[in-house]
């Protein structure tokens, strides 16, 4: 009995013991993997994945989960500062086991990071079972050097002012330079890191090889405030004993000539670098390789000329082999100046991808000259970046290398949209031969390249020129098809803009002299580029710029960096400052960009209250901007009245903020950002719309209506009654658009939203002025800045205001996305997705993908006779709404079948004569019978 009665306590102290591990298990003590597939791309922020020189050092973490996982219950993150360390012994932070679905920007729980940290981290998650994953593979990041603090170097460079080329306005153009810096390493190397950063921009070699394939390093942020440092991993390129370490600086963005003739940063120095190596030995010791006074340079090397606008000039002849390492004689070059580092200038790792060369595109057609001409190669598509050249020369000569964005009819260059940007390169040959050569610190736009002065002797071939496509280093996020071939183009044209204007920053063009960061422009085009492109993390960073040049008065300036220095703020394109964010954060759910733009958002409310009269504005405006048709007065702003439009955007901008303080928990602030906002609205029906829904006080155009309207600014009787002015301002342009700039995105969501989506496919797929086909039907291979930019008949506009690579009416990107291909966010970052597609405008099928921050979002459809197919899919940890253009509930099929049999609750939308039903994570193919 005695010995039973000693087993029975034992086993009660068994049961015990596993019940206190059940506990423990629940609270996040274990670290046993589990036996689901484990989590998928694993990321930092806004994308990042396994960054070095990291810019924040109270990271967030995001991950995705297997597709046959419909939902996560549960969460656990560790993170170390060594990788074996993890899961087991995390010694930087532990979550523990948290009972959530969030997936996205879980912040770190630990205190701050250091400089140059590097840490080690995993995830793993329980499904709606309760079941475990198996843990994520390891994840890493480093950070960069965070304060100016961290750094031992000085800035150096050599005067190049006083020997500067002038240009335009006496404006200094500078020579670029070689620096240089032998040293010695003294035993075997473990890790090298070099922090490097320019004011100009910069490339780098270490023993004659490239540091990095960055283009036109480090960007171009507001240099008065911050300027971007870069981070190499370097250890591959040192070695044990002597060394090199080499740059070349232009003068890029910081020196150059800004705008027509402006020189904003550069105009009391000369560019300068900045470069900082930490060597880790293998037996632990460390040292540091600085800018300092010991480094030497010279202006005698072979670009003899660089500069944004106007190109780039070559002399092989002045080619110094090996001067970038060790063995080289540079006895005769330079001691350089030195300079310290400005405590009022912040120097911070880049927080967005550098531009890279990210295509290469090939010559399709040779147009063959006159005798005695130059030669031209067409590439067949806009682009922005540098021709790759390999070219027959003989010694001495000059390789002349013009751009164009399209010709003349009579086959000549078109450049007077160029302005008095040269874009010109020149290659002077040391040797007969063939070159193989492309600008450095120069980018151009262009579809057609001019070669004159090679060898005579040769014949002219396509191998001769190809395009390096350049713009900041973002994958495709999304893709867009249909059945009709101009509408495909559309998309491409759409994408090839944004390509050619996000170029470190987002640019209104790439050719002329401008290529600025217009916030009118942004804002319109934001939401299309979230589709087509990864560029969270290249907006986050452009909005850090605005909220560093916003005025002290919270005016917004109208570019970004701001070149212009003239504290005007314009309506519509200020609202960048609230538009953005509140757009980014639909697309992500990432509360992080409100929160770091909050203040810019109340300090742009509130200076739009200061340009206003009774809550009527009287902001300057640039209003509707190329609005077509307009009355010869309008100055191109179009004949929408500036008061309607500083008053509408007035009161969104408060109706955003409001929504952004609720989100972040400012209940208060929200209240009243809300009042204020329905206290402008009332005072703008007030003084715009009379009665009977037409506006008065201005010419009644569309963009008056659209704001109105998708603003929400009217009553209900008034709406309605407005929505039917619209229709009609629209039947009297035959069913054209009559919008600019602000309009046009505007025009798809309105006609949407009232139903009219009949009217939109048809306004759409106009094939006359203005429209979008209209270019295309023109040759367009990228969105034009006019609607009326170029056509067969009449040629060029005659404005030299006239890009041929301008993104802002690709904003209608949005809605095709989101309604005819039919992938719409109904909660911030996708957690519930809308796949609602709207067949019409004769198309027989339409499909997207997009890379959600949940994982892929697909509506594929296609119209088969009176049978209506979808293929959809809803990632993990999501819920989705699909519509379906039906209400013939008994023909639906999904997956092969009825609804009935899978108990899928559905209702019917008889003014859009649809079918609508939720559905959780998974793939669905779906049939139905057409009403």
């Amino acid at each position: 009995m005695k010995k039973n009665n000693g087993a029975g306590h034992h086993r009660i102290f068994m049961v015990l013991q596993l019940a206190i591990l059940g506990s423990i298990l629940l609270l996040g003590g274990c670290t046993d993997a589990g036996s689901l597939e484990k989590p998928l791309d694993l990321s930092l922020n806004e994308g990042f994945k396994d960054p070095i020189g990291f810019y924040d050092d109270t990271p967030v973490f995001s991950w995705k989960l297997p597709q046959k996982i419909k939902v996560q219950s549960a969460y656990r993150i560790v993170v170390a500062s060594k990788p074996e360390l993890l899961p087991n012994s995390p010694d930087l932070w532990d979550s523990g086991k948290v009972v959530s679905d969030r997936s996205l920007y879980v912040p770190y729980g630990a205190k701050p990071l250091s400089s140059r940290d590097k840490v080690f981290w995993q995830v793993q998650f329980w499904d709606g079972n309760g079941s475990a994953s198996q843990w994520s593979d390891t994840a890493f990041m480093e950070l960069g050097l965070l304060r100016n603090s961290d750094w031992g170097a000085q800035w150096i460079g050599l005067d190049t002012k006083k020997d500067s080329i002038k240009g335009r306005n006496n404006i200094s153009i500078h020579t670029p330079q070689l620096l240089r810096k032998d040293f010695e390493l003294k035993t075997q190397v473990a890790e090298a890191k070099l922090y490097v950063t320019a004011k100009g921009v910069f490339t780098g070699k270490i023993n004659g090889k490239a540091i990095s394939d960055d283009v036109m390093a480090p960007g171009w942020t507001p240099y008065d405030k911050r300027i971007e440092s870069m981070t190499y991993d370097v250890t591959d390129l040192v070695q044990e004993g002597e060394n090199t370490l080499g740059f070349q600086l232009a003068s890029g963005w910081h020196f150059g000539r800004m705008l027509w003739n402006k020189m904003i940063w550069g105009s009391n120095g000369s560019p300068k670098l900045l470069a900082q190596l930490k060597v880790l030995y293998a037996d632990g010791s460390v040292e540091q390789i600085v800018s300092d006074g010991t480094w030497t340079g010279t202006t005698k090397g072979p670009i003899r000329f660089s500069e944004i606008y106007d190109g780039e000039i070559y002399d092989a002849n002045m080619e110094l082999p090996g001067w970038a390492s060790p063995k080289f004689n540079a006895d005769n070059w330079s001691k350089v100046e030195t300079m310290p580092i400005s405590p009022k200038i912040a120097i911070v790792p880049k927080r967005h991808h550098a531009v890279r060369n990210k295509l290469v595109l090939p010559t399709q057609s040779i147009i063959k000259p006159k005798e005695g001409k130059a030669v031209i190669f067409n590439l067949e598509q806009n682009m922005v970046g540098v021709p790759k050249l390999r070219v027959p020369m003989k010694k001495g000569d000059t390789l002349k290398i013009r751009f164009s964005e399209m010709l003349d009819p009579d086959g000549t260059f078109y450049t007077d949209n160029y302005r008095s940007a040269k874009s010109t390169d020149y290659y002077i040959a040391s040797k007969d031969g063939l070159i193989d050569w492309n600008p450095t610190f120069t980018f151009h736009g262009f579809q057609y390249v001019e070669l004159s002065g090679f060898d005579a002797t040769k014949t002219p071939d396509k191998d001769w020129v190809s395009g390096l496509v350049q713009y900041s280093d973002f994958d495709a996020n999304g893709t867009f098809t249909s059945s009709h071939d101009k509408l495909n183009q559309l998309q491409n044209n759409i994408v090839w803009g944004l390509r050619g204007n996000f170029f470190d920053i987002p640019t209104d063009c790439p050719q002329r002299d401008e290529r600025l960061g217009w916030t009118g422009d942004a804002q319109v085009f934001a939401p299309t580029s979230m589709f087509n492109a990864k560029v969270y993390s290249f907006w986050a960073s452009w909005l850090q710029t605005l909220r560093e040049s916003q005025f002290k008065n919270g005016g917004v300036p109208f570019v970004a960096p701001d070149v212009l220095k003239n504290d005007r703020a314009s309506s519509g394109w200020g609202d960048a400052a609230v538009i953005i964010p509140w757009d980014l954060y639909r697309r992500t759910g990432d509360t992080t960009v409100l929160s770091e733009n909050y203040q810019m958002m109340k300090n742009w409310v509130a200076y739009h209250e200061t340009q206003t009269a009774e809550l009527i504005s009287d902001m300057n405006s640039f209003g509707d901007w190329l609005q077509p048709f307009q009355s010869e007065d309008s100055r191109k702003r179009g004949d929408t009245s500036k008061n309607l439009i500083g008053t509408a955007f007035f009161a969104h901008a408060a109706n955003l903020t409001s929504k952004a303080a609720e989100v972040l928990g400012k209940t208060q602030e929200a209240t009243s950002y809300h009042n204020l906002y329905k206290e402008v609205a009332k005072a703008f029906e007030n003084e715009f719309f009379d009665a009977e829904g037409k506006i008065k006080n201005g010419t009644a155009t569309q963009t008056g209506y659209l704001l109105a309207l998708d603003f929400e600014l009217l009553s209900d009787a008034i709406e309605e009654k407005a929505k039917g002015h619209l229709i009609t301002t629209i039947s009297e342009a035959d069913n054209h658009l009559r919008t600019g700039f602000l309009g046009t995105p505007l025009l798809p969501r309105v006609l949407d939203a009232m139903g009219e989506t009949d009217l939109m496919y048809g306004i759409l797929m106009k094939e006359t002025y203005p429209s979008w086909f209209y270019s295309i039907n023109q040759g367009a291979t990228t969105m034009w800045e006019r609607w009326n930019s170029y056509s067969r008949l009449e040629g060029y506009n005659p404005e030299s205001m006239n890009s041929l690579n301008h993104y802002a009416y690709g904003a209608v990107g949005e809605w095709m996305y989101e309604r005819i291909a039919g992938i719409q966010p109904l909660e911030p970052g996708y957690k519930k997705i809308r796949i609602a597609p709207l067949p019409g405008g004769g198309l027989t099928s339409a499909g997207a993908t997009y890379d959600s921050p949940y994982g892929v979002v697909r509506s594929s459809w296609h119209i088969n006779g009176d049978t209506f197919y979808l293929e959809a899919e809803v990632p993990s940890n999501t819920t989705g709404v699909i519509s379906i253009p039906t209400r013939e509930k008994e023909s639906v099929l999904v997956n092969g079948q009825g609804m009935e049999q899978l108990n899928i609750v559905s209702s019917t939308d008889k003014t859009e004569n649809t079918l609508t039903f939720q559905v959780s994570a998974g793939t669905y193919s779906i049939q139905a019978n057409l009403d």
